[in-house]
């Protein structure tokens, strides 16, 4: 069973434009300078990211999208999956919360097919927003979950009842960094690649108290601006907005190889690798939460 292809699920591009700003990076100016030029561009780098995801090891399962909901192209905000449990995200802007529906009648879909056992929506007004704020650490055997901009701190003890799973709560403090996925990034061999700017003080003291100093990987500016850090680690291979030379090398020295893709026109939305994905085969293992426990209580 450890040997199964991840299944990872991307949406159609189809319908994906920059059309209103709900972050700082949305330029729906520039993009209505060329609408056809960039539309192509999309769906050439969706096709792009389909093609690396696969080359890295994974099934790729596609979900239509919908005419003017653009940002249905981003299914990591849709909802969390762990151990063939989904808990549907509530959006905290009404640009995206006509997204919910259709989400939730596409993973109901896929528990008819048997590859979902339970699929529950968190609680109205409990906005959280899938698992762009709350990323699965398997060897650490819990969850870091963002609150602060997008999701509340409130939806953290829904996740831990309704997963059984410890979650750690980080504090995120910029609107540029709006989702944990973007400046945050466990990879499979323990490290963990985070930008500091992005959390609050006591955020990075948590972080600094679960992971060792030898496997934090802090990434620059510049890789947070590149979207460098919304990646999708698969195994050894890390699938990535084109990175700065100085990052590529930096992974390749832990044994990383990295598939590099031209995401610009998502990150003209404000996202790119992992904002694109959703990860439908996670699952629990057995490790010791002792470490979790600990720095909770002292933070």
């Amino acid at each position: 069973m450890m040997n199964r292809k991840p299944t990872i699920m991307i949406t159609d591009a189809g319908h994906f434009e920059v059309s209103y700003v709900i972050n700082p990076w949305m330029t729906p100016d520039a993009w209505s300078k060329d609408r056809e030029g960039y539309r192509q561009k999309a769906l050439a780098a969706s096709n792009a990211l389909k093609a690396a995801l696969e080359a890295a090891g994974a099934d790729v399962l596609k979900m239509d999208g919908a005419a003017g909901l653009p940002d249905m192209v981003f299914p990591a905000n849709a909802g969390i999956v762990l151990d063939r449990r989904m808990l549907v995200a509530r959006f905290r802007y009404p640009e995206r919360r006509g997204e919910e529906e259709l989400f939730l009648e596409f993973f109901r879909g896929l528990k008819a097919r048997g590859l979902l056992d339970v699929v529950e929506q968190f609680p109205e007004g409990v906005f959280q927003e899938g698992a762009g704020d709350c990323i699965w650490d398997a060897g650490r055997g819990h969850f870091w979950a963002g609150f602060g901009q997008r999701s509340v701190r409130e939806s953290i003890p829904v996740i831990e009842r309704f997963f059984a799973a410890p979650a750690v709560p980080l504090e995120l403090i910029s609107e540029r960094f709006y989702h944990l996925d973007v400046c945050f990034l466990p990879l499979s061999g323990g490290e963990v690649v985070y930008y500091p700017s992005a959390f609050s003080e006591a955020a990075r003291d948590t972080i600094r108290a679960i992971v060792p100093p030898e496997q934090l990987i802090e990434a620059s500016d510049e890789d947070a601006a590149g979207f460098c850090v919304n990646a999708v680690n698969i195994g050894r291979n890390i699938v990535m907005a084109t990175p700065p030379a100085r990052l590529k090398a930096v992974l390749a020295e832990r044994g990383y190889t990295v598939l590099p893709v031209d995401l610009a026109p998502f990150m003209m939305s404000g996202g790119a690798a992992y904002c694109m994905t959703l990860r439908l085969d996670r699952a629990h293992e057995t490790t010791s939460a002792a470490p979790v426990l600990a720095a909770r209580a002292a933070s």
